[in-house]
């Protein structure tokens, strides 16, 4: 299967790299996705290793699973051992053993291949139904919570997961135009209360209902909590000298692994291999636009690893960041 030009991996050589993928090993890719890195961790693996992947999207779960099974073709017995699992990340420590993992990736977020299909509600650059739930076989909808919610929960909501200063403004919006059903509705209750706003850095506007979407799509998926339930769980499940990097796209989700991983490091349980975040070089970020929000974290379990480490952490003179 060729490469889809609309899901592009995010950072994969950098991500891959900082994984230190060994022959043999066993490593995790916790959002599977259109399978770009978890392909690049299959053919860095070997026969004897093992890669295993989750994801709660039943599409993109399908989609990783048919490109898995064509690299299989193309390698042959090269092919390390494949186990795939249509759940969210979050259950990553009920269905792995303790220290068994040699490396987590996690890339988290919405997908490329989730904001292109209008249908999933979860962009307002094409109109489709408010869903945005990345299991559609579960959980509430976008709709449910514009529709069904008190504007004061509005609100907050909107202020805490879309860090959105004018969320009692466009709460006030939404409750006074009910019911919406569409995102392109949606989008016009908000950009009809709330202007455009600039970022703080650079002169690119972003659209006004940006930040409202991104509130109730982290909301609708209890993405932080999933985020938090992984970074529980990871230092249970590598071995020493094993490695989490984790790729998010907005300042909570961020803030929550640098958070994880300072933390680790005052408790001796990490090494944190990332002083500073890794970002997309421009070259990549002309290519997939995506990558420009890029941000990956990365950490080394402490303890005598199995394997000779190859540090390349930007905490040390020699790292990958030798270009920042």
């Amino acid at each position: 299967m060729a490469e889809n030009p609309r899901h592009v991996p995010v950072l994969l050589e950098v991500a891959v790299r900082i994984l230190n993928v060994r022959t043999g090993g066993t490593y995790v890719d916790a959002t599977l996705g259109f399978a770009g890195h978890a392909s690049a961790i299959a053919k860095a693996l070997g026969p004897k290793g093992k890669l295993i992947g989750f994801d709660r999207d039943p599409e993109a779960f399908a989609f990783a699973k048919a490109r898995l099974e064509t690299l299989r073709e193309e390698l042959g017995e090269a092919m390390p051992e494949i186990v795939l699992h249509d759940v969210e990340f979050s259950l990553a420590a009920d269905r792995l053993e303790a220290g068994s993992i040699d490396g987590l990736l996690a890339d988290v977020g919405v997908s490329s291949m989730q904001l292109d299909e209008a249908r999933r509600g979860f962009s307002f650059q094409a109109d489709g139904n408010l869903d945005m739930r990345m299991n559609p076989r579960q959980g509430v909808t976008a709709e449910q919570v514009v529709n069904q919610f008190g504007e004061k929960e509005l609100a907050d909501l909107i202020y805490e997961f879309g860090e959105e200063r004018r969320s009692r403004r466009i709460a006030r919006a939404i409750v006074r135009a009910r019911p919406i059903t569409t995102t392109a509705e949606l989008a016009k209750v908000v950009s009809g209360c709330a202007p455009p706003m600039k970022r703080e850095r650079g002169k690119h506007v972003i659209h006004p209902a940006t930040r409202t979407f991104q509130a109730l799509r982290i909301y609708v998926n209890g993405e932080l909590d999933e985020l938090k339930a992984l970074l529980d769980a990871a230092p249970r499940l590598l071995r020493p000298g094993g490695r989490l990097a984790v790729i998010s796209f907005h300042s909570l989700e961020d803030r929550l692994v640098k958070d994880a991983f300072r933390e680790g490091a005052q408790a001796g349980i990490y090494e944190v291999l990332t002083r500073k975040p890794l970002t997309a070089e421009q070259e990549e970020m002309d290519r997939n636009p995506r990558s420009r929000s890029a941000k990956l974290r990365a950490a080394e379990k402490l303890g005598i690893s199995g394997f000779e480490k190859n540090k390349i952490g930007p905490g040390r003179p020699t790292a990958i960041q030798r270009r920042k």
